[in-house]
């Protein structure tokens, strides 16, 4: 049997993921698929405590990559999401087992918190200002000729514009003060 269900997390909820992803498997499903942007299929499996971790790499990632993990235990299941990878494993009962963790050090989650910001939050924040910028509505452009008249987006573009501008300077904000979160939680 199979379930599909659609959530949506951002580039800073990579660990309320793992946790997320880690209670399906508990409550007897097994992610097997995810198609982006947000819809995750599962496959009806005996409930079991399996850890599941992402790593972020922004490009595909080589065999020796995923066979150093698989030799730690871990199992790769997919990459996607524009560089995301997801592995699992059963979570031992052995409360000494550094394995738990694909990054085993303080050190390396706040690196991997740091190449999630140059990899993609920056990335994206350069993109939304640029876009930003061209698409400013000119209230009136004319060709002195007499010839070329720009009225500017009208009522409705003006509105989509100021929607997506208040989505993105929210969907920012939020993952910088996250990812900082993050790293400060590592710094301790």
């Amino acid at each position: 049997m199979h379930k599909t269900l659609i959530r949506i997390f951002t580039i800073a909820d990579y660990e309320d993921e793992e946790i997320w992803l880690r209670k399906q498997h508990m409550s007897g499903w097994k992610l097997i698929k995810i198609t982006p942007p947000c819809l995750y299929t599962f496959e009806s499996c005996e409930p079991q405590d399996v850890i599941y971790r992402l790593d972020y790499k922004n490009r595909k990632q080589s065999s020796e990559y995923i066979q150093m993990a698989k030799d730690f235990g871990w199992e790769y299941l997919d990459q996607c999401f524009g560089g995301w990878l997801y592995f699992r494993k059963e979570n031992s009962t052995d409360k000494t087992d550094k394995n738990k963790e694909l990054f085993s050090d303080n050190t390396s989650k706040i690196e991997f918190a740091n190449h999630i910001i140059k990899g993609r939050l920056i990335p994206v924040g350069i993109l939304f200002l640029i876009s930003m910028i061209l698409s400013i509505p000119i209230s009136s452009l004319t060709d002195f000729s007499g010839g070329i008249e720009y009225k500017g987006l009208g009522l409705f573009g003006t509105i989509l514009l100021g929607i997506g501008v208040l989505v993105n300077t929210w969907l920012t904000t939020y993952c910088t003060i996250k990812l900082k979160k993050i790293k400060d939680k590592y710094k301790k």
